[in-house]
């Protein structure tokens, strides 16, 4: 853990060490604090460093850093929490920007007029609004403290052309080519033709069978009608004499013929 020179000898110790009364001693690891040097029987004693402080180093420090505070008053809000190994990490709220290089207090932003953008990314490191204009390519139609520039829409991706470049201020207008409009066209157009011709078969289909219902009526009542009439019975006809002349005489019927007329 540690070595021991001779009298007069120079300590060669590496960078995770220190040298302590001719001897190299450890250094506390990050997050650790020393508590107590190494001697002649001990190597050096560290402990981890207390709540709301840090050691982002190879140390022989006895104390931990304490975390910055960041003040809501100054118009500060936390980006990142520190931990025992780093510090926290502090930055202006939405609309404000840090008033010097120290990011100590925060002041609002000025709006950032059309054809500008907000760059988040300054607002630590400038002091006066970050604004910047738009670049080629991007646009921003509002005054704003936080909007950044967009980009302009990409005709190609959705399948359109385009029909007006975009400028600082405006976005790039689309509209469908020739390729696109008849991609749309030709579906709705077979989708109606369908519907159609659905229509009028449905219509034909309907006229014949009320033409054809009223026929069938007619003629179940005509047969309806003959079966009730009563049917003529046909008796056969037997032929008799009469005065030499024959005589018709039907079936069942007493043939009866005056005395006279058989003399």
């Amino acid at each position: 853990l540690f070595q021991c020179w001779g009298p007069g000898s120079a300590a060669r110790c590496s960078d995770k060490q220190y040298e302590h009364k001719g001897k190299c001693c450890n250094r506390c690891q990050p997050g650790e604090k020393l508590v107590s040097e190494c001697n002649g029987t001990e190597g050096s004693v560290c402990t981890r460093c207390e709540s709301g402080h840090y050691q982002q180093g190879w140390t022989r420090e006895r104390h931990c850093t304490p975390h910055d505070i960041c003040e809501d008053n100054a118009g500060l809000i936390v980006k990142t929490q520190g931990n025992s190994t780093h510090n926290t990490v502090c930055q202006c709220r939405a609309g404000m920007h840090c008033s010097d290089a120290s990011c100590q207090t925060c002041v609002e932003n000025q709006p950032c007029k059309q054809g500008f953008g907000f760059v988040e990314a300054k607002t630590v490191a400038r002091t006066s609004s970050p604004c910047e204009p738009c670049a080629e390519g991007t646009f921003s139609n509002v005054s704003s403290k936080t909007e950044p520039c967009y980009p302009w829409t990409r005709c190609e991706e959705k399948g359109l052309v385009l029909k007006a470049k975009g400028t600082n201020t405006s976005d790039a207008i689309c509209e469908l080519g020739q390729r696109s409009s008849l991609s749309v066209l030709i579906p709705i157009t077979a989708a109606v033709i369908t519907c159609l011709v659905g229509i009028c078969i449905y219509c034909l289909v309907h006229t014949d069978l009320r033409r054809r219902v009223p026929n069938q009526v007619k003629a179940d009542v005509a047969g309806a009608v003959e079966m009730q009439q009563p049917e003529e019975v046909d008796f056969p006809v037997q032929e008799t004499l009469l005065g030499g002349q024959p005589v018709a005489q039907e079936d069942g019927k007493e043939s009866r013929i005056s005395e006279q007329e058989q003399l």
